[in-house]
């Protein structure tokens, strides 16, 4: 069985295990979590992106917040407050956007790890993809972070950018490929009507999965074989 799940921010290890439990998710499934792991919650998503890092039936995408970080990789040699008075202003700018959108939770807790463990953290999320194609269900699935910016109905998923991809906030009535159904988070439900609060809302041509944990919500997490939803 193959299953998606979005947008956790920081979201409790033990929670989210008992969440795939419930969902009898097992060594002969599969998993993707299409980015933002991390900031906002808890510890930032640090102990999740380690346990991550082992599973070989998970594959992560990237978000728009882990490429936040990645942005700010020149902090990690020496992650204190003082380290950050050398910065150049540009530098500064990225690091000041990431901490105001959560990333002061994940930069705290990074900074309680060994620097060959932050290396390996960048590492890992410097390898993973920008998008996805699965076919379950006898259906064809793109996954992605953030839809599809610069929609174009000829435009093969290639040509896309990162910004497309990990940035793009899609409104209501966007249409994307007829023939391959497009999974994406990175935009709260709710956004798109009060009445998607918390639950995950589906198009014709696409479903965006982020349920909002960074607003308390719990995530759901979705079969892709049979559509089946599961949240604790």
């Amino acid at each position: 069985m193959t299953y998606v799940i979005s947008d956790l921010h920081g979201y409790d290890l033990e929670r989210f295990k008992a969440l795939l439990k419930k969902a009898d998710f097992g060594e002969d499934d599969f998993l993707y979590i299409l980015g933002d792991v991390i900031d906002r919650n808890g510890d930032g998503g640090v102990e999740m992106l380690q346990w991550l890092m082992y599973q070989y039936n998970i594959q992560m995408l990237l978000g728009n917040h882990e490429a936040a970080l990645l942005s700010c990789a020149f902090l990690f040699e020496e992650v204190t407050d003082e380290g950050t008075e050398a910065l150049s202003v540009e530098n500064m700018l990225l690091y000041n956007e990431w901490k105001a959108n959560g990333g002061d939770v994940t930069l705290n807790a990074l900074e309680k790890q060994p620097f060959e463990t932050r290396l390996d953290i960048l590492d890992f999320l410097r390898d993973l993809p920008l998008y996805e194609r699965v076919s379950a269900g006898g259906r064809e699935y793109l996954l992605t972070h953030a839809g599809l910016g610069n929609f174009a109905p000829d435009k093969v998923i290639e040509d896309y950018t990162a910004d497309d991809l990990i940035w793009h906030r899609p409104t209501i009535d966007e249409r994307y490929f007829e023939d391959i159904y497009t999974i994406f988070g990175h935009t709260p439900t709710a956004t798109f009507g009060k009445e998607y609060e918390g639950e995950i809302l589906f198009t014709d041509t696409w479903a965006c999965i982020d349920c909002g944990v960074n607003f308390g919500a719990d995530p759901i997490l979705l079969r892709l074989d049979d559509m089946q939803q599961f949240r604790l």
